[in-house]
C-alpha cells in the first residue's frame, strides 16, 4: 500500500531480486491494499515497480486479504510455476536466500 512504510522500505530489496531472478522465470504480482487510485499509481512510479500491479481499491476490504490470511502488510506469498504457496513473508536478504535456492544459485 501506498501509505505503508514498511512496505516501501522493503521495496528496494524486492525490485533487486526482481531483476536478479526475474530473466529466470521470477515475476511479481502486487497487489495492493490501498483505496486510492492516484496515491496508487504514485507509488508504483516512485518506487520503480515494474511488474503487474492489481487493487480492487478497496482497501483492507479487499478479497486478497481474506484469501490468503492477511492481516498485516507488508506481506509476500512465494509461488511455485503449480500455483503451490512454498514461502510467506519473506524480507530483507530471506528472499534472495529463497530465490538462490530455487534457481540453484
Amino acid at each position: 500500500a501506498s501509505w505503508c512504510g514498511p512496505c516501501r522500505a522493503e521495496m528496494p530489496n524486492v525490485v533487486a531480486a526482481y531483476e536478479k531472478y526475474h530473466a529466470k522465470g521470477f515475476d511479481i504480482v502486487g497487489l495492493s491494499f490501498d483505496n486510492k487510485k492516484e496515491a496508487w499509481v504514485k507509488a508504483i512510479d516512485e518506487l520503480n515497480m515494474p511488474w503487474t500491479h492489481l487493487s480492487d481499491l478497496k482497501g483492507w476490504e479487499t478479497v486478497a486479504a481474506s484469501t490468503y490470511g492477511i492481516n498485516a502488510i507488508p506481506a509476500s506469498l512465494l509461488v511455485d510455476p503449480e500455483g503451490i504457496i512454498v514461502a510467506r513473508d519473506l524480507r530483507g536478504e530471506a528472499l534472495g536466500a529463497k530465490l538462490a535456492e530455487i534457481f540453484g544459485e
